[in-house]
């Protein structure tokens, strides 16, 4: 089994930060492309940002220059630092990983999401 846990949500003001963390852990053989997405209420889920397996980083428009995704090899860790938050940014966020398994085998993993809330 494979899991990814998500961490660091909570109440923030209208240009404060949060770092977001995902842990993935379990049967992991190789994580590739991993990701972070958000889903506030009454809209779809959509893409905040991914970075692959060598690093390259992809974002969405409307976090560019604001959110900054990394990750760590080492300890199967993603993070998303989210600064001049936006109270637009409050959502649900989740974490993805395309992870194959011990068993060989290539799928999408989803954590459980993070509450963000901007507001004053």
């Amino acid at each position: 089994q494979v899991q990814l846990v998500e961490s660091g949500g909570g109440l923030v003001q209208p240009g404060g930060s949060l770092r977001l963390s995902c842990a993935a852990s379990g049967s992991i053989f190789t994580i590739y492309a991993m990701g972070w997405y958000r889903q506030a209420p009454g809209k779809q889920r959509e893409l905040v940002a991914t970075i692959t397996i060598d690093g390259s980083t992809n974002y969405a428009d409307s976090v560019k220059g604001r959110f900054t995704i990394s990750r760590d090899h080492a300890k199967n860790t993603m993070y998303l630092q989210m600064n001049s938050l936006k109270p637009e940014d409050t959502a649900v966020y989740y974490c993805n990983g395309h992870i194959r398994n011990y068993d060989l085998e290539s799928r999408d993993y989803w954590g459980q999401g993070t509450q963000v809330t901007v507001s004053s």
